[in-house]
């Protein structure tokens, strides 16, 4: 529905080429990568990671859980502390279908962020969302809904995951997923953690808008027998513009949640073929999981952390994104966002 706008204010963030958000755009802004060799091992060779490196070794939950603390403290730090239980947090984590999926993600890692960073969200709108890269649309989507049918004024998203974890990065070699030198068409594992936070009402000063949401299924995604068309993104793409009121036309440039696999990068060339009909000189796109790896439910936050940082900074190629996610699942996502100056 047209008219239902929602503001990304603040942006928190933690990856490997940076443990705040300013640090890291600035990084995949550069095109800087930090892949190092992981304590993992595929075909007698050190698979590569996009580790990120903290003051403490933690691992597993416990590794999340502080990196969350970093990057949903960065993005409250320009706010008064909210009243205590005032604030919905919506959390993305892994889906419930990853293998070797960590354990307490959906009943544990909220209450362990909130000892963490000392502060404690609504009880009753708070909630995990399970839905790996499509996650944070999700969340934007849940987020609307109780800003305009429960008044609420401000809603903080937020994600962590971590793909180097044995049991995934197993489960990943096994599909022939991982990018090493036997294969070329593989993403790089990664983690990070992020924020933003999202408001009703911006209040003055140039801002960023999500202006419409859009969601669809790719049935190719998970039936080899059905061939890709890109139906699902296509369907997201469409959805999202008429949430927004606005054409393929009036979009500026792409970011995107794409790795290296080169299913997902035919996907998209299909829904950008399917959706527009008249010539457009330039369409970039945007894939900032070549610098800090696949980060799977992360990379949502780390997509709208770009677009707000390029837009405040005014290196963006215009003022309205496009921003589309997957999952493995075949679950398709799309946003559509535009920067607004003062009037």
């Amino acid at each position: 529905m047209p008219g239902r706008p929602m503001t990304i204010m603040h942006s928190g963030l933690v990856t490997s080429v940076g443990l705040s958000a300013p640090s890291a755009c600035a990084a995949i802004r550069a095109g800087v990568t930090n892949h190092t060799e992981t304590r993992f091992m595929s075909n007698g060779e050190w698979l590569l990671g996009a580790q990120v490196l903290l003051e403490q070794p933690w691992r597993g939950r416990a590794k999340l859980v502080r990196m969350l603390a970093m990057a949903v403290q960065e993005c409250l730090a320009p706010f008064d502390a909210p009243p205590p239980r005032a604030l919905p947090l919506l959390l993305c984590v892994a889906e419930q279908a990853r293998p070797g999926r960590l354990d307490g993600l959906d009943t544990l890692l909220l209450g362990e962020l909130e000892d963490a960073g000392g502060i404690e969200f609504h009880p009753e709108l708070s909630g995990t969302i399970p839905k790996g890269r499509v996650g944070v649309a999700v969340a934007l989507g849940r987020a609307r809904q109780l800003m305009y049918e429960h008044t609420v004024s401000h809603v903080l998203v937020a994600a962590a995951d971590s793909l180097l974890v044995g049991p995934t990065l197993t489960g990943f070699e096994a599909e022939g997923r991982l990018l090493t030198l036997q294969n070329s068409d593989g993403f790089v594992p990664g983690e990070a953690a992020g924020a933003v936070m999202l408001a009703r009402f911006p209040g003055s000063g140039p801002h960023l808008d999500c202006l419409g949401l859009g969601f669809g299924v790719e049935r190719s995604a998970t039936n080899p027998d059905v061939p890709l068309r890109g139906d699902g993104l296509t369907h997201a793409i469409k959805q999202s513009l008429a949430d927004a009121g606005c054409t393929k036309y009036d979009l500026d440039f792409r970011i995107t949640d794409n790795s290296g696999e080169q299913y997902y990068f035919k996907e998209a060339a299909l829904a950008l073929s399917r959706s527009l009909r008249q010539r457009k000189e330039e369409f970039d796109i945007w894939h900032p999981a070549d610098c800090i790896g696949e980060t799977g439910a992360a990379i949502g936050v780390a997509a709208l952390a770009v677009a707000l940082a390029a837009s405040r900074k005014a290196y963006a190629v215009g003022p309205n994104v496009l921003c589309h996610l997957g999952s493995d699942l075949g679950e398709r996502a799309a946003a559509v966002l535009r920067y607004r100056e003062p009037a």
